[in-house]
């Protein structure tokens, strides 16, 4: 007897959908938007296991260990795309957190559809980055299925590696090779399939929340402000100047003369005016305090308490 396929969630008609060729313009946008909506909800109740997700990539990260995204097509573009953005927003290095995609650099601009069918390539592509046990690999595949995928996180799991696997496919949860799973069941596309749509949306959001979540638990964060950023163009040099004006109540030309002499680095600046020490004896209270500002800041009120 031959078993029936199960069809992902992912692959389902949504009947909300069913005549959308025939509706006008703007009811297409309200549908789109109507059916956007309920992303958001579908993320909010992974919120455990995307906390779990986050506290296992900070202990990796204590330990040497980096964050690797596999994906293919929408999934794998969105992986290389938060990777790429935490250097200059936390100033990490390049190396700390990565992005695969199956068909490599040419995929982020070219569909390359096909290579998303060989779960050998996805194991080939975790041994060439030298994925170890201290290390963190995310597996991202909206509809569940991607061998791509599948194959990377089965190496990575044989390595011994951490595993986590972001789909939006709930048929696929029981069978996913990972420690940690997040499920954000968003429903059936607007257009049939089209996971670069609702599916895509809730995989950015489930990215943003665990790179910028365990970038604040590891003090890369103060308040509200990105203190270790990157000032590498104008707009960041400008932020950087406010941060300090923030923090420290000092005027825009004194707290540039600051960055000046922290050599641009805006925690140190801070850090330097809160304590009235140099830039050497700033970057020590920071290791002191695992480079966490709060504490370096308290322990300037403490002193003078």
């Amino acid at each position: 007897m031959t078993q029936r396929r199960v069809l992902p969630t992912t692959e389902k008609r949504n009947p909300r959908s069913i005549d959308i060729d025939a509706r006008s313009t703007v009811e297409i946008v309200d549908l789109i938007n109507a059916e956007d909506r309920g992303v958001p909800q579908a993320v909010a109740k992974e919120r455990e296991r995307i906390a779990a997700a986050v506290d296992l990539i900070v202990e990796r990260f204590r330990t040497g260990g980096r964050l690797f995204y596999v994906g293919a097509g929408t999934s794998g573009r969105l992986g290389v795309l938060d990777a790429s953005e935490c250097p200059p927003t936390f100033g990490v290095s390049r190396s700390l957190v990565q992005g695969i995609i199956a068909g490599g650099r040419r995929a982020l601009v070219r569909s390359i559809e096909g290579a998303e069918d060989y779960p050998d390539d996805g194991a080939e592509a975790v041994d060439r980055r030298r994925v170890g046990p201290t290390d963190v690999v995310v597996g991202l595949a909206a509809c569940g299925m991607t061998p791509f995928v599948r194959g990377a996180l089965q190496r990575a799991r044989r390595i011994g590696a951490a595993t986590v696997f972001v789909t939006c496919a709930p048929e696929a949860v029981r069978s996913a090779p990972a420690d940690i799973v997040i499920n954000p069941v968003v429903g059936p596309e607007v257009v049939t399939g089209s996971t670069r749509m609702k599916a895509g949306t809730a995989t950015k959001l489930v990215l943003n929340t665990l790179t910028t979540t365990a970038m604040v638990r590891l003090g890369k964060v103060y308040g509200n402000l990105m203190v270790d950023l990157q000032a590498v163009n104008d707009k960041l040099r400008d932020r950087s100047v406010r941060i300090v004006m923030d923090v420290t109540g000092l005027s825009r030309s004194r707290a540039r003369t600051l960055l000046r002499r922290a050599g641009g680095k805006v925690k140190p600046a801070i850090v330097m005016h809160s304590r009235r020490v140099d830039l050497s004896a700033a970057l020590a209270i920071l290791d002191e305090c695992e480079q966490f500002l709060r504490r370096a800041i308290e322990g300037a009120a403490e002193s003078k308490a």
